[in-house]
């Protein structure tokens, strides 16, 4: 029977799991006990973050809009009212970027759903 040298594939994935605990500190980006548990809990947190991310820029649209909102003489909750009302068809996130940008374009559209 021929000699089978084994071990490729277990080094290619622990080279692989190496590779992606690059820039961890200390222990963590070279041994492979270590890295390993460091890199499940690192998956964890982003997997956890991509969502909480789309949270965070949600709350920072509104609060653009009421801060925009409350010098036009609005309140947020107010302003996206009328807005519903008038059938206006316009995300937070444009109307923020519309805000902090383009307050003229901004102001009229607070005229606008005022009348």
């Amino acid at each position: 029977m021929t000699r089978v040298k084994r071990g490729t594939i277990a080094n290619k994935r622990r080279k692989n799991l190496l590779a992606n605990t690059k820039g961890f500190r200390y222990g963590r980006k070279s041994k492979y006990r270590l890295a390993k548990e460091s890199l499940i809990h690192a998956w964890v947190s982003a997997f956890r973050n991509r969502r909480l991310k789309k949270r965070d820029q949600r709350k920072l649209w509104q609060t653009k809009i009421n801060a925009a909102c409350h010098q036009e003489g609005l309140s947020y909750n107010k302003f996206i009212n009328l807005l519903r009302q008038e059938k206006v068809v316009l995300n937070r996130k444009v109307l923020s970027e519309l805000a902090e940008n383009h307050q003229e374009v901004f102001k009229e559209i607070v005229e606008r759903v005022k009348k």
